[in-house]
C-alpha cells in the first residue's frame, strides 16, 4: 500500500468529511451542521491519509484555550473528526496521524492536546487520560421537588429565538470558562454550534428552545432545551431535554432549573451533560430519583510535561520528583521535580533527584484538571509511591474543588 499523509486542501473538504462520516455509519450531516463544520474546521491543522485518489483517514485540530486549575487559559489543541476507513485498518494510519499531529501540536507550543474519544479504549496508547466525566440525569418531575435560594424571585425568566440569544448566552459562557477546569474559550463562529438544530437531529422532539435569566436587566443566566410530548391513558407524560443550562449566579440557576421543572404536559426533565458536581444535585429533594449515571469526557495529553504543570496552580504546597514514562512522546520521558502551591508560580524541570513517584505521562494527563485521583490511580496499580508520603502529598495537590467538565464537545 502507498499512501500520503499531508494536511487537507481547503477544496478537498468535502471528499475529507465524507471519509469521517463514512467512518461513523455513513449517514450524512444535516446541511446546517454541515456548513459550519466546514466553516470551524481549521484547514491548515486538518491533516488526511489518501490512498491514491481516496481519502482514507483524517484527523483535525481546533486552536482552543482550555482552563485549568487556578483559572488559567492554557494553549490547548481541541483534536477532532478522527477516523480511519474501514478497509484500511490495522495498517497504522491512525498512529502516523497522532505522530503528526502531536508533533505539529509541540512545534505550535500548545503544552498539552485534549479530545472526547467515541471509544476510550483508543488513545491511552497515545498517552491520553480521561481527565473528566459528564453526567447524564433522568429526573422524575413528578415526585423529586426543587429547594431553591433566597432571590430566585427576584430573577426575571424570557423566552428568546436561539438566533437571537447566542450573543447573550455565549457571553454567560465565557464568563463561566475560567472557573471550570476543562472548559475551552471559543473563537469566532462557535457561538453558532450549540443553537445549530436541524429538524432530522430532534428524534420526535420539538425544535430547541431557549430562555434567558435577567437580574437588573443584564442576562445572567440561559437554557436552551427541547419538549418531547408523550401521552398515556392517564394524562400527559412529556419530557423536558437539557441541552445547556448555566448562569452567573446561584439564584438564576435555580430559576432556570425550576423553569424546566415546572413546563406544562411534562413529568420528566432529561439532562445528558452536567458536571458531576452539579449543584443541581443539592437543590433536589430526592437525589435517588434523579437516575444518575457517569461517563468519560475529556481525555488530556501532556504535549509539553513541563510547560503545561506550570500551568496551572496546585492546591497544597507539592514538591515532588516523577518518574515519567512517555514512549510516544520521548522528550517528556525522564525525572522531573514539580514544585508549587496555590499562590500560582509553579515550577516543573527536569532533575536527577532520587523519583517520589513512578507513573506515565497517560496518568499525569488524567490527573491534570484535577478531577482524578493519584491516590485511586495507585491502588490500581497504575502509580507507584517510591518515597513514603509523597503519593498523598501529590494527590491533594493535584486536587481541585470544582469539577472539571466538557460543556460543549468539538
Amino acid at each position: 500500500m502507498t499512501t500520503e499523509l499531508r494536511v487537507l486542501r481547503p477544496s478537498e473538504w468535502n471528499q475529507w468529511f465524507e471519509c469521517l462520516e463514512l467512518a461513523f455509519g455513513g449517514i450524512a450531516e444535516p446541511p446546517e451542521q454541515r456548513e459550519l463544520d466546514e466553516q470551524l474546521t481549521e484547514h491548515e491543522r486538518s491533516i488526511g491519509i489518501w490512498d491514491g485518489p481516496d481519502v482514507v483517514a483524517t484527523t483535525g485540530a481546533f486552536s482552543f484555550r482550555v482552563a485549568v486549575p487556578g483559572g488559567a487559559l492554557v494553549p490547548a489543541a481541541g483534536v477532532t473528526m478522527v477516523s480511519v476507513a474501514a478497509t484500511h485498518r490495522r495498517r497504522g494510519l491512525l498512529t502516523s496521524m497522532m505522530r503528526r499531529q502531536l508533533d505539529d501540536v509541540r512545534a505550535l507550543g500548545e503544552p498539552i492536546a485534549v479530545l472526547t474519544a467515541s471509544e476510550p479504549v483508543i488513545y491511552g496508547r497515545f498517552g491520553y487520560g480521561a481527565a473528566s466525566r459528564q453526567m447524564s440525569l433522568t429526573i422524575d418531575t413528578d415526585r423529586v421537588r426543587l429547594t431553591v435560594p433566597e432571590g430566585t424571585d427576584e430573577v426575571r425568566l424570557r423566552h428568546a429565538r436561539p438566533g437571537e440569544a447566542m450573543a447573550a448566552c455565549e457571553s454567560v459562557y465565557a464568563q463561566l470558562v475560567p472557573g471550570r477546569p476543562g472548559t475551552p474559550t471559543h473563537g469566532p463562529g462557535w457561538e453558532r454550534k450549540p443553537m445549530v438544530d436541524p429538524p432530522s437531529t430532534r428524534e420526535g422532539a420539538s425544535a430547541q428552545q431557549c430562555v434567558l435569566a435577567e437580574l437588573d436587566g443584564e442576562v445572567v443566566g440561559y437554557v436552551t432545551y427541547r419538549i418531547k410530548p408523550d401521552w398515556e391513558a392517564s394524562g400527559p407524560r412529556g419530557r423536558v431535554i437539557v441541552n445547556d443550562l448555566d448562569a452567573l449566579d446561584p439564584a438564576a440557576y435555580a430559576a432556570l432549573w425550576r423553569f424546566v421543572f415546572d413546563i406544562d404536559l411534562t413529568s420528566t426533565v432529561e439532562a445528558r451533560n452536567r458536571p458531576e458536581d452539579d449543584a443541581v444535585l443539592h437543590l433536589v429533594s430526592d437525589v435517588r430519583r434523579c437516575n444518575i449515571r457517569l461517563r468519560d469526557s475529556l481525555h488530556v495529553r501532556l504535549v509539553e510535561l513541563g510547560a503545561a504543570l506550570e500551568a496551572r496552580t496546585y492546591r497544597a504546597p507539592v514538591d515532588v520528583v516523577f518518574e515519567v514514562e512517555d514512549a510516544f512522546c520521548p522528550w517528556n520521558a525522564g525525572r522531573w521535580r514539580l514544585t508549587g502551591d496555590a499562590k500560582g508560580a509553579a515550577t516543573c524541570r527536569r532533575t536527577e533527584d532520587a523519583a517520589d513517584l513512578a507513573l506515565s505521562v497517560r496518568e499525569l494527563g488524567s490527573v491534570y484538571l484535577g478531577g482524578e485521583s493519584l491516590t485511586a490511580l495507585a491502588r490500581a496499580g497504575r502509580v507507584r509511591e517510591l518515597r513514603p508520603g509523597a503519593l498523598a502529598e501529590a494527590s491533594t495537590a493535584f486536587s481541585s474543588d470544582v469539577a472539571p467538565w466538557l460543556p460543549q464537545g468539538f
